[in-house]
C-alpha cells in the first residue's frame, strides 16, 4: 500500500469518531468549544504520530508478550510531554482540558493504531497512517466543538461573536446532552454521505 493511501484512510474512510466510532470519550467531553476539540486533537495526533513512530522502529526488538504494555510505555511517555507543554505553554486549555490529556494514554485510536499498524508496518507508513487518524481526530473535534459552540454560545473559538445581542443561545448544546445530539447528528450525516445518497 502507499504511504499516500494510509494518510488519507484517516481523514475519511477510517476517521475515529464518525467511521471508526473510536476516541468517544474526549470527542463528547471536551467538544464544548472548538479551540478544545482543536487542542485535544492537536495533543493526540502528536502523541499518535510520535507513538507509531517509535513503535514501529522497535517492533522487532519488543518481545510478543510484553507488546502492549510496552506501547502503554511508549504512548504515556509522549503524553507526558505534551501534557508538560501545554502545562508551560497553553495553560488555560490545559485547566479546561483536564484529565483527559493524561487520558489520551488508554485512548482506543492510539493503542489500537499501535497494534493494528504501526507493529506490522515500516516507519514512513506508520508516520502517514498516525498524521492521518490524527488530523481525521482533529477536524472531527474541531467541527463537533465548533458546532456546539456555535448554536450554544453564538461564539466561534471562543472570541469570534456570530450573532447579534438578541441571539438566545441554546444552552444544552454546551452541555452533555448536546453533544450526544451532535456526533448522533454527525454519524448519520457521515453515513448517509458513504452510501452515496447525497
Amino acid at each position: 500500500m502507499s504511504v499516500w493511501k494510509d494518510f488519507t484512510d484517516g481523514l475519511w474512510k477510517d476517521i475515529p469518531p464518525f467511521r471508526l466510532v473510536l476516541g468517544l470519550c474526549p470527542t463528547l467531553a471536551v467538544t464544548t468549544a472548538a479551540d478544545n476539540g482543536l487542542g485535544m486533537g492537536l495533543a493526540t495526533t502528536f502523541v499518535l504520530v510520535c507513538s507509531n513512530a517509535l513503535i514501529s522502529i522497535l517492533r522487532k526488538l519488543i518481545p510478543k508478550k510484553v507488546r502492549i504494555a510496552s506501547y502503554i510505555v511508549i504512548i504515556a511517555s509522549f503524553v507526558v510531554m505534551v501534557e508538560l507543554f501545554m502545562q508551560a505553554y497553553f495553560y488555560r486549555l490545559y485547566i479546561i482540558l483536564g484529565i483527559f490529556i493524561p487520558l489520551i494514554v488508554v485512548n482506543c485510536i492510539i493503542l489500537g493504531r499501535a497494534e493494528a499498524f504501526a507493529s506490522k508496518r515500516p516507519i514512513l507508513n506508520s508516520i502517514a497512517d498516525g498524521l492521518g487518524h490524527g488530523f481525521g481526530f482533529t477536524i472531527s473535534l474541531t467541527i463537533v466543538g465548533a458546532f456546539r459552540e456555535i448554536l450554544g454560545a453564538g461564539t466561534l473559538f471562543s472570541k469570534i461573536t456570530l450573532f447579534g445581542p438578541h441571539f438566545m443561545p441554546f444552552s444544552f448544546m454546551v452541555k452533555p446532552p448536546g453533544a450526544f445530539i451532535c456526533l448522533g447528528l454527525f454519524l448519520g450525516i457521515m453515513n448517509i454521505i458513504s452510501r452515496g445518497r447525497v
